[in-house]
């Protein structure tokens, strides 16, 4: 198996959550075994682990996930940047500089997730397009249609995680933008969120 073929089963551990080595099998057209002694090099490297679990009678089903360490693969956007100019914003404006700062980013974001959004003629599109504004923003992001008509759209990385973690104002900022993009007719609810444990960030959207 290839390097590509490696960054691939990372990708899709990383969007699509824990799979099974059948799972991942036929996902990229390999053999189970040729999966397996891929999975167990990448363990022994630290970037993802299994659980097994156990559904009814039988054998446990055992599903691989990305590490903490795995999830390090992809990018951050300048982590350590980000933590140390939120520090210091605190330290020479104070919590108030730094909520001037956070409702400053608010606006430009609303700006630009409306022009993102004008136009478009339903919500789905609506959120299709800020879909791919957030994927091109480095979140890996994607949408789908529920099968009670919902609207998901998900955030299968967060650039910002260590800023955000140390200023949650920044989550909650991103919350109140979505909801004026997507406009007054749409109802956003966010029903994963990474900071409070989840695996990705998620947004419920429906018909208000």
């Amino acid at each position: 198996m290839s390097e590509t073929t490696v960054d691939r089963i990372l990708f899709r551990l990383k969007t699509r959550g824990p799979e099974s080595i059948a799972d991942l099998s036929a996902a990229f057209g390999v053999t189970s075994e040729a999966v397996r002694q891929l999975l167990v090099k990448l363990e022994a490297e630290g970037l993802v682990a299994f659980e097994d679990q156990r559904a009814g009678r039988g054998r446990p089903k055992r599903l691989w996930r990305l590490t903490e360490t795995g999830h390090a693969r992809f990018p951050d956007r300048h982590a350590d940047l980000s933590l140390s100019l939120l520090d210091a914003v605190r330290a020479e404006f104070g919590e108030a500089g730094l909520d001037r700062l956070i409702a400053r980013r608010e606006a430009e974001q609303r700006q630009a997730y409306l022009r993102a959004t004008d136009g478009a003629g339903s919500l789905e599109e609506r959120v299709a397009r800020l879909a791919d504004l957030r994927h091109r923003e480095g979140y890996m992001a994607e949408w789908w249609r529920e099968e009670d008509g919902a609207l998901l759209l998900i955030e299968n990385h967060c650039p910002i995680c260590a800023a955000a973690a140390s200023c949650q104002n920044l989550c909650r900022s991103e919350l109140t933008v979505f909801r004026e993009a997507l406009g007054s007719d749409a109802t956003v609810e966010r029903v994963d969120h990474v900071l409070a444990g989840g695996r990705r960030c998620a947004y419920r959207v429906t018909a208000a």
